[in-house]
């Protein structure tokens, strides 16, 4: 049986192929400040993206993008703001959702650009 753990990293996979072959350049993925993860950077261009990818294998009691709660955007967008200071990046900065739905060997995936925004 796969584990949900497996299922994320198979997501996130699909994920950073899937905006590769858009042309984004992944710079990070799994990328760490303190406890926040963020599961992939990219460049879009001269836009950093910063990716949250939700993966499940049934949407039957809630779509992948519900997962994304308030408490998960506040630690998306404290572990964003360390990678602009750490790299000292100065650019437009995007949050994105991407989810991942499998269903035997298949899967839909749907890209949400601009998800969600940090408040000011």
């Amino acid at each position: 049986m796969t584990t949900q753990k497996e299922i994320g990293e198979k997501g996130e996979t699909l994920a950073a192929l899937y905006l590769a072959d858009l042309g984004y350049l992944i710079k990070e993925r799994n990328w760490y400040f303190g406890h926040n993860e963020i599961d992939i950077i990219a460049m879009d261009g001269n836009e950093l993206v910063i990716v949250e990818v939700k993966a499940r294998t049934s949407d039957r009691y809630e779509h992948p993008s519900e997962a994304v709660s308030k408490q998960k955007i506040r630690h998306i967008i404290e572990a964003a703001e360390g990678y602009i200071q750490e790299f000292e990046i100065d650019m437009e900065t995007r949050f994105d959702v991407i989810t991942v739905i499998f269903s035997g060997q298949d899967y839909e995936l749907e890209h949400f650009k601009e998800a969600f925004f940090p408040s000011m």
